[in-house]
This record gives structure tokens, C-alpha cells and sequence, in this order.
């Protein structure tokens, strides 16, 4: 499925293709030595989260990207297999779906490694916004209008939110950070 990215709302600049051409070497390099010196991390979480709790290792989701375009995003599984059952739900601190071992791996970020395997692949670059869920996608389209800014770029592994998130700001404050809406 196709989101509306209305061009004449997106204030961006044309990169060059020089520029366009050294991000994504950039972007293969850095996966590339990422997932070779994190691969023993990958290899024992995947193991402990086998033992912990059965079901995928893996969990795929589906998320928009670059001109609206979707995407099968990888995480290691960091929730129980029928976290979402009841449907897609935002993750609250504490939250009872978290296994123990999932705990660690999201505080750490480990469960966002299999995500090198998406840049690798084209489908997000190292640094961009975040790439979101279709069902929310379309909602913050309505909702803010400078959300679809963010499909003009590739989503990426770590971004302004990330870097810049705090658990002490509003409300309104996380999700302008989270979102990269100003």
C-alpha cells in the first residue's frame, strides 16, 4: 500500500546524486561493520530469547518508508508472541508483554540490531526518522500535517528522537521528537 506524499508540503532541498551516493556507501559500510561486531550479541539474545519464551525469534512488522512505501521491518522479539492479539498497541513502561529478557534487549536497543539487515537491503538508512506503522502513518498524516515530511527521506536506525528523547518532557514534546514533526 501507497501513502500520499504531497510533494508541494515537503520542504526539502534535491540531494545531488554525489550526495545520494556517499550516504548509502555510508550506510553499507557502517551496516556491514555494525552486524559483523555485533553478531555474538545477536547470536546470545537470539539464544536467550529462544529459551526464555517460545515462538518467532524474529518479528517482522509492516512500517512505511521512503515515499510512503512499505516495508517488513526485523527486531529480535522482545514481547510474549501474543502481544498483539487483541490488536496493535502502543508500549507502556512496564508493560506486563515484555519478557524479562526483552526488558534488557529494548534498554539496550539489542532488538533494533536485525534492523542492519534493512539498510543493507535499502529500505532504511542509518540515520533518519523513524519508521512508523501504516495504521499510525495514516493517522498522524491527518492528524499533523508535517508528518509526511518524514516519507521524504529514508527511515533510519537512530534520528533526532532518539538522540534527543528524555522521559522528563509533555506529552506533546515526545511525540514532536518522536515524529520529527516541528
Amino acid at each position: 500500500m501507497e501513502y500520499e506524499v504531497r510533494y508541494d508540503q515537503v520542504k526539502t532541498k534535491k540531494k545531488s546524486a554525489m550526495f545520494q551516493y556517499t550516504k548509502r556507501l555510508f550506510d553499507l559500510i557502517f551496516a556491514i561493520i555494525l552486524l559483523v561486531m555485533t553478531s555474538p550479541i545477536i547470536l546470545a539474545t537470539v539464544c536467550a530469547v529462544k529459551l526464555e519464551s517460545s515462538g518467532q525469534i524474529i518479528y517482522r512488522q509492516r512500517r512505511v518508508g521512503h515515499q510512503g512505501t512499505e516495508f517488513t521491518i526485523y527486531k529480535i522479539r522482545s514481547m510474549e508472541e501474543s502481544a498483539e492479539a487483541s490488536g496493535a498497541k502502543w508500549a507502556e513502561k512496564n508493560d506486563p508483554r515484555i519478557t524479562k529478557v526483552g526488558r534488557f534487549i529494548r534498554k539496550t536497543r539489542i532488538d533494533e540490531l536485525p534492523q542492519l539487515w534493512n539498510v543493507l537491503k535499502g529500505e532504511m538508512s542509518m540515520i533518519g526518522p523513524r519508521p512508523e506503522r501504516p495504521m499510525f502513518t495514516k493517522e498522524f498524516q491527518v492528524l499533523y500535517p508535517n508528518f509526511t515530511q518524514r516519507l521524504a527521506v529514508k527511515p533510519g536506525l537512530t534520528g533526532w528522537a532518539q538522540v534527543n528523547g528524555g522521559y522528563d518532557i509533555s506529552p506533546k514534546e515526545k511525540f514532536k521528537i518522536r515524529f520529527g514533526v516541528h
